[in-house]
């Protein structure tokens, strides 16, 4: 194996332009993206790293005023986007540049479908396939500090070489086992809703344990959880930040009315209560009680909705055994939830992902022979 080239360090829009030209003349570019969060909603980003079989770069956004040819890169269908485990890049590049990679090959998820086992790091699937032991101790560096060393741009410049290798190596394989199209949809499904913004309406839905609610203290949660994560967006500041779940929950429940009662609740804080108490009642006497929503998971309780679930379970394990597909892709506990939702509501709404793409083809036939319903 040769030594990893020197990389090139990238501060300005005309070097940013013509590396991004050069790329979107290429079959594949490999990208990962360096970024801090630790009080923010979100990503600040710190460095991205491009490998296009040729230049090995180091892109510093910070100085950057137009990073417009580096999403026009990341759009081009005609260019595949390698990434490792892509979740949080997506999130970056729909938040920062409005777009998502188009076609998308994420090495992680290729790793499942080659059968290699479960969702593998990085440094891991390197060593598989190049037998390369990768230093890891620079993963905690802060990515927005200037400048920075040797050492630590070494190792973000290995995180898309080494990657570019490996893509050459699995893609190959994956067509072989007939799966490529199966992987381009699941870059597809990563995708998928990742340009819309969060809507307020149904940020309560993320709120831990929110289920446990009766349907007045979720009407009362909805109202809160929108206000939360409009002060969120507005400062950007992470949500557990502005005010955290648990004390949601407890606003939720108590509905308090008047400054003298939140200030005896417990899980807020003095400073929480001088900063955002009065619009945390204004919240909850917006609260449309009289119209809550739907409660969460209500078929969940229900024990013949248990039984159809874990028959269905079932049913998905042994179709993922006979055609060597690990269960957790196929058909995760969340996938068949959905499917047996969707058949207890006699197939109303959008379709599960169970009945679409590779996922259909596998498993329509099978389940649809199932009795789920009582």
């Amino acid at each position: 194996m040769q030594p990893m080239p020197q990389w090139q360090w990238i501060d300005n829009d005309e070097d940013l332009a013509a590396l991004c030209r050069q790329c979107r003349q290429k079959d594949a570019v490999a990208l990962d993206t360096e970024f801090v969060r630790t009080r923010t909603l979100n990503a600040q980003l710190g460095l991205i790293q491009i490998y296009d079989g040729e230049t090995l770069a180091l892109v510093d956004p910070l100085p950057i005023r137009d990073l417009g040819p580096l999403w026009q890169l990341i759009a081009d269908p005609a260019v595949v986007k390698v990434l490792h485990s892509a979740s949080e890049d997506l999130e970056i590049f729909a938040h920062r540049g409005g777009v998502i990679p188009t076609p998308l090959f994420d090495t992680q998820v290729a790793g499942v479908l080659l059968n290699l086992g479960g969702a593998m790091g990085y440094g891991k699937l390197i060593q598989h396939y190049l037998e390369i032991e990768l230093d890891k101790g620079e993963a905690r560096t802060d990515w927005l500090k200037r400048p920075l060393s040797d050492k630590q741009l070494s190792y973000a410049a290995a995180d898309v070489y080494y990657l570019l290798k490996v893509y050459r190596l699995m893609r190959p394989a994956i067509e072989q086992m007939g799966r490529l199209d199966w992987l381009w949809q699941e870059g597809e499904r990563a995708c998928r809703g990742r340009l819309k913004p969060d809507d307020p309406e149904k940020a309560y839905l993320k709120v831990k344990n929110a289920w446990q609610l009766k349907p007045r203290q979720l009407a009362v949660l909805k109202s809160l959880a929108a206000w939360r994560l409009g002060v969120a967006q507005q400062r950007d500041l992470a949500l557990s930040f502005v005010l955290k779940d648990a004390a949601l929950l407890n606003l939720a429940r108590r509905a308090p009315r008047s400054m003298a009662y939140l200030v005896k609740m417990e899980g807020l804080h003095e400073r929480e209560i001088q900063r955002h108490g009065k619009a945390i009642l204004r919240a909850i006497a917006l609260a449309d009680v009289d119209n809550p929503p739907e409660a969460i998971d209500p078929l969940g309780q229900d024990p013949e909705f248990r039984e159809s679930l874990a028959l269905a379970r079932k049913v998905v394990q042994g179709l993922a055994e006979r055609e060597q597909v690990a269960l957790e892709l196929l058909g995760s506990k969340k996938l068949v939830q959905q499917y047996v939702e969707w058949v207890w509501r006699e197939r109303f709404g959008p379709e599960p992902d169970l009945v679409q793409g590779w996922r259909g083809d596998l498993c329509v036939q099978t389940l649809a022979d199932v009795k789920l319903l009582p």
